[in-house]
């Protein structure tokens, strides 16, 4: 059986609390996308954690953990967040990465950095970890799949291919110092030796436990509006962020995903730039991102402060649909406890038509928001774990956002441990 968990709306929806949680029951969890530019935070027995490219069933010792070939592999990064995770006193986790991934080149990051800077004032607010340029290069035949990095000829060869290039680019657009393709091989020479104990054929492993029905849980990362395809473009990430990718990115059939789990915030949150129609601002913000998550709202990769706004069911109804969400997990409902009345996006106005659609970036852009306002419950609902329980303004809260996105919500999330979930029947 496979399932996928994935974000609805802009990422930062806690996915990882969320994987962590269905990993227990799961013989395999796969990453199948994106990079280190986004990051997963998950609180548990051995402590709190930010997860940028390790999938979360690492803290299992039953799982095994498997990095797809639709990611984009920092092999430094992987072997610091693996290194911070056995001096946190986690036991050495499963890990297989598929000889087909790709790996972000020390020039990817480089670029990246530069590139924002062009841009200056209309820069797209990167994480500046290479993503873009990796990608870039991925579907221009320029880049490195990890088995490559083993053949020494093969390597030197595309190295110095790659940065006559990149070279032409460095010193007459953006007028930095030209690389070398010699220095650039001793340092993937040195990665190859780090990351070739875990480096295998991970499409075969997959479809092997598939053939022996194991449980495979494929993990997405961002969410469903930083789709390169189908989010607010060009404020998107570079890669495919919905389940329907899963498949490609983990190397299995696609008539093998049996669920896939689309998790939303009560609130709405994001990090970067692009249309966010219900963003608050000012104090109001402020009170919202203080409170929110386990340590407020601050993106896990790079600490900036989150935009915030009320909930936004148009892109979250959307977001489930492009998902093909079989069911939805409501989380941070707790953080929404301080006000006396919680707005509700329920359709865009756009030049004085209201549509309840979730538009393109260009009509986006001249959205503003048509609210419904619901009482608020004012109370600490803060680990909360029986349904029923819950104030019937938090439930009624629930019910409509329900209602809305067309998505059953079988998971209300009350806080930022693992075991502060409320299950609806």
């Amino acid at each position: 059986m496979v399932k996928a968990v994935v974000g609805a709306n802009w990422g930062d929806e806690g996915k990882g609390k969320i994987t962590d949680m269905l990993a227990e029951k799961s013989d395999y969890v796969v990453r199948f996308q994106g990079g280190a530019n986004a990051g997963h935070t998950i609180i548990n027995n051995y402590g709190r954690f930010a997860l940028h490219t390790l999938p979360s069933g690492v803290f299992y010792d039953h799982i095994t953990n498997v990095i797809g070939n639709g990611v984009a592999l920092n092999i430094r990064v992987f072997f610091d967040e693996l290194n911070s995770l056995l001096q946190q006193g986690v036991p050495a986790p499963k890990i297989v990465v598929s000889e087909r991934a790709q790996v972000v080149m020390p020039y990817h990051i480089l670029f990246d950095q530069y590139e924002e800077e062009r841009l200056g004032g209309k820069a797209f607010g990167s994480t500046k970890s290479g993503i873009a340029p990796f990608y870039s290069d991925k579907y221009a035949k320029i880049g490195f799949q990890i088995n490559e990095l083993f053949d020494d000829e093969l390597l030197k060869a595309r190295l110095e291919n790659v940065c006559t290039i990149k070279n032409t680019l460095l010193e007459h657009l953006y007028r930095k110092p030209l690389l070398d393709p010699e220095e650039i091989y001793r340092e993937m020479a040195e990665q190859r030796e780090l990351i070739r104990p875990y480096v295998g054929d991970a499409s075969a492993v997959l479809c092997e436990a598939l053939a022996q029905d194991k449980q495979v849980l494929l993990e997405g990362q961002l969410g469903t509006l930083k789709d390169a395809d189908f989010g607010i473009y060009p404020f998107v990430t570079s890669s495919n962020t919905i389940a329907g990718y899963g498949c490609v990115g983990a190397g299995i059939p696609p008539a093998s995903l049996d669920s896939v789990v689309a998790v939303t915030k009560a609130y709405s949150s994001a990090v970067g730039g692009g249309a966010f129609v219900t963003e608050l601002f000012g104090d109001e913000a402020e009170a919202l991102r203080r409170r929110g998550g386990d340590k407020g709202e601050y993106g896990a990769t790079t600490g900036r402060p989150r935009r915030v706004g009320w909930f936004d069911a148009v892109a979250t109804k959307y977001g489930c649909r492009i998902q093909g969400a079989t069911e939805a997990v409501l989380t941070a409902v707790d953080v929404l406890g301080y006000l006396d009345e919680i707005k509700i996006c329920v359709g865009y106005d756009i030049d004085g038509t209201v549509v309840t659609d979730f538009p393109v970036t260009s009509k986006l852009d001249r959205a503003k928001p048509v609210y419904r306002t619901m009482p608020g419950w004012k109370c600490d609902i803060l680990g909360a774990t029986d349904y029923s329980a819950l104030p019937v303004q938090a439930k009624n809260y629930v019910d409509f956002i329900e209602e809305f996105i067309e998505t059953p919500i079988k998971m209300v999330s009350t806080g930022p441990k693992r075991e502060d979930i409320a299950y609806r029947t």
